[in-house]
Parts: C-alpha cells; sequence; structure tokens
C-alpha cells in the first residue's frame, strides 16, 4: 500500500469525538446492543507482521506507532521504549521508531484460544537492575484450560519464564480476566474471569471471578482479607481494568452479562474483601452483602479492558464491543465517548499528554484494515 493511501486511513479514522452519555443506561452514540465481548465468534489468522518499521505514519495530532500487530493486550512503558503484549504468545518491542518481536519461553506454552492467551503484562519496578516482568496468560493441563500468572526475565532479545507465582486460575474459551498491575502498596492485583462458569465467582476457595492480591514473590500477604488466600474481591464476572487514583482508590471496569438481559456492563470501587454480587444482582439491583457498581452501562454492551486514571481523577476506558474510548467522570457520574472511529480497543495509556491505545480488530470479532492491530498516540485534551 502507497503512503498516500494509508495516509487517507487514518485520516478517516482519526476525528475525534466528544459526547456525554444521557444516563447510565443510554451512552450515545453507540446502539443499543444485547451481544457483549463474551459472544462466540470465529478467532481471525493475524496477517505476517514485519520485524521492524520505519517512521512512525503522523498527521497532525494522531500517529501510529506501529501496525501489524498480533492481537495486542497490554502496553507497558519503560521510559520512551514500549513493550505491547500480543495475545498468541510474544512480546513486541518499540524502540526508536522500530518494532522488534520478541519470542517469550515459558514452561506451559500459551494456549491462545477464544479471548485467551498471552494477556496482562507489566515490569517489574526494578525492571532495569533485574530484567524481570509479570505476565498473565492461559494453558492447558490434561485437556483443561487455565491460567496462570509467572515471573519474566529479559534475556538478550528474548523473556524467559523465572519463576512461577500462581497456577490452576480456571478459565475457558471466555471470560479469562487477565489485567495485571502493581497497587499502591507495592503489591501485585490480578483480575480473573467465571471461566462461564458463573457459581465460582461467588465461591470464595475457587480463584475465578476475583480479584486477586499477591506480593510480587508470589506470597499471599498477611492483610489480605480472607486468611491464607489470594482473594481480595469477589462476584466478579469478567474484569480486566484495574486503575488507582491519586488517593488510593481502586477502580474496575468489568463486562456484563450477554444474551438477555444483555448490557450491564460495570465500574465499581473495589474494597478488600468485599463481594460484587455476580451471578446475582446486575445493573442497580441491591442484595444484603453485595455491592452496587457506581455505574452500569444499562442495556448496552460496550465490553470495556484497559482503564486507566488521568491527572482529574477521571477513568479513561478501553472498549470492545462499544468500539471506542470512554471517559468517566465519578463526580458528575458521566460516561462521555472520547474518541471513535478505530474499532475495538483493547488498552491504553497515557504519557507526555499524549494517549496511547491499541486496537484488537484481529481478535474474531472486528473488521480489521490491512494495517490492523495497531498502536497509536493521540494528543489527549
Amino acid at each position: 500500500m502507497s503512503f498516500r493511501k494509508i495516509k487517507l486511513i487514518i485520516m478517516a479514522t482519526s476525528c475525534l469525538v466528544i459526547v456525554t452519555a444521557c444516563s447510565s443506561s443510554n451512552i450515545e452514540p453507540i446502539p443499543s446492543s444485547q451481544v457483549s465481548e463474551q459472544e462466540s465468534s470465529t478467532t481471525v489468522k493475524p496477517t505476517t507482521s514485519v520485524e521492524s518499521t520505519s517512521a512512525p505514519i503522523v498527521e497532525g495530532d494522531y500517529t501510529v506507532v506501529g501496525s501489524g500487530l498480533r492481537i495486542p493486550w497490554s502496553i507497558e512503558f519503560d521510559s520512551n521504549t514500549i513493550y505491547v503484549s500480543e495475545r498468541e504468545g510474544t512480546i513486541l518491542k518499540i524502540e526508536n521508531n522500530e518494532l522488534n518481536r520478541q519470542a517469550v519461553r515459558l514452561t506451559k506454552p500459551v494456549h491462545h484460544d477464544g479471548e485467551g492467551g498471552f494477556l496482562g503484562f507489566i515490569l517489574a519496578p526494578d525492571f532495569h537492575e533485574t530484567g524481570l516482568a509479570f505476565a498473565y496468560h492461559t494453558y492447558q493441563n490434561n485437556g483443561s484450560t487455565l491460567n496462570r500468572v509467572v515471573m519474566l526475565k529479559i534475556e538478550g532479545a528474548e523473556w524467559a519464564e523465572h519463576r512461577i507465582l500462581l497456577e490452576n486460575i480456571p478459565g475457558d474459551l471466555y471470560h479469562n480476566g487477565g489485567r495485571i498491575a502493581i497497587g499502591p502498596d507495592g503489591h501485585l492485583y490480578v483480575t480473573t474471569g467465571d471461566a462461564e462458569q458463573k457459581n465460582l465467582s461467588l465461591d470464595k476457595s475457587s480463584l475465578a471471578g476475583k480479584i486477586l492480591r499477591m506480593k510480587l514473590d508470589g506470597s499471599i500477604p498477611d492483610d489480605n482479607p480472607l486468611p491464607d488466600s489470594y482473594v481480595y474481591s469477589y462476584g466478579h464476572r469478567n474484569p480486566q481494568g484495574l486503575a488507582w487514583t491519586k488517593d488510593g482508590t481502586l477502580y474496575s471496569s468489568e463486562h456484563g452479562p450477554s444474551g438477555r438481559p444483555g448490557g450491564h456492563d460495570e465500574i465499581n470501587v473495589i474494597d478488600s474483601g468485599k463481594n460484587y454480587g455476580w451471578p446475582d444482582i446486575i445493573g442497580d439491583a441491591k442484595k444484603e452483602g453485595m455491592i452496587t457498581p457506581i455505574y452500569h452501562t444499562g442495556d448496552e454492551a460496550i465490553a470495556p479492558s484497559g482503564t486507566i486514571i488521568d491527572d482529574k481523577g477521571r477513568l479513561i476506558i478501553a472498549a470492545l464491543r462499544g468500539e471506542a474510548i470512554y471517559r468517566y467522570t465519578p463526580e458528575s457520574g458521566v460516561m462521555e465517548v472520547l474518541h471513535k472511529g478505530e474499532g475495538r480497543i483493547r488498552d491504553l495509556e497515557l504519557r507526555d499528554g499524549m494517549l496511547y491505545f491499541i486496537t484488537n480488530n484481529r481478535d474474531g470479532r472486528g473488521q480489521p484494515s490491512n494495517i490492523d492491530d495497531r498502536l497509536v498516540a493521540m494528543k489527549y485534551k
């Protein structure tokens, strides 16, 4: 494809739209749908991607930092170097306008199927000294689909498994969770899905449908709410966003039910030991001992994924089914569409006034262009 044609594609997809939602049950301008991210679909084979590229494609405040990504899942910054996990089981390193795909050697191979694969990835706080990072991935054992959290170490131009932190997290074709983040307390937080077994979410002895909390060596913190348990909160369906405000408040974004009723994707404030109600309550429903979300999408399905918080305390949310970037203001309860026209968005990061995000149009549910998937940067306003 010529550079002129690429520029036309970028110009056509780079309009910025900001609208205010009418209410929590009708997010404009996304049309009503009963189908959420969890609906079954056929996986699209990703196109072959070059290992390096020329200078980024720039159009005003909009830059395609990298194209031809293989179903990217999470973004991580190390100064000016960007790492992007790819669901098939690789890590893309972007440095000095070059893209280099790095292999990941694991003792248990990545099982890439449905929503599973190589998902969450973050660098250790002491990465420069140790070369360590953390990852969450799907695998199979005796025919069962499971998830695990491992510590990785960079070795030359590839990554190798350094330590197993936690295994045997229930998994399935869908609802694997997968977001990992280091909190202000220095501990590792992990989101897990219900593995399409609703009863597991309320079962405090199961690791499914939870937000887990562990020390960076994989041990259980003494102040976790349940004795000798990784469980930090429970009653979740498929959370994929974790973010903290400056005062330490933890927010999570979570997929609501598929089918009828559909939609009811959630934003929750996460407190230690609390029950967030899945599958017993959704939307505004209340039940003793269960936490109702601070916001939900009503019948609309946006399938929220990566979530961050800006310097004004507003949540910026990547949406898959919603095919947009949303912004939620806790004080007003308003959800607005910040940007759309890219298709499915999986994760995002703010850096030096720029909003970076990755598309997921090749995950089997999107309509990919011939330069998808992409890492894009644009001015944050």
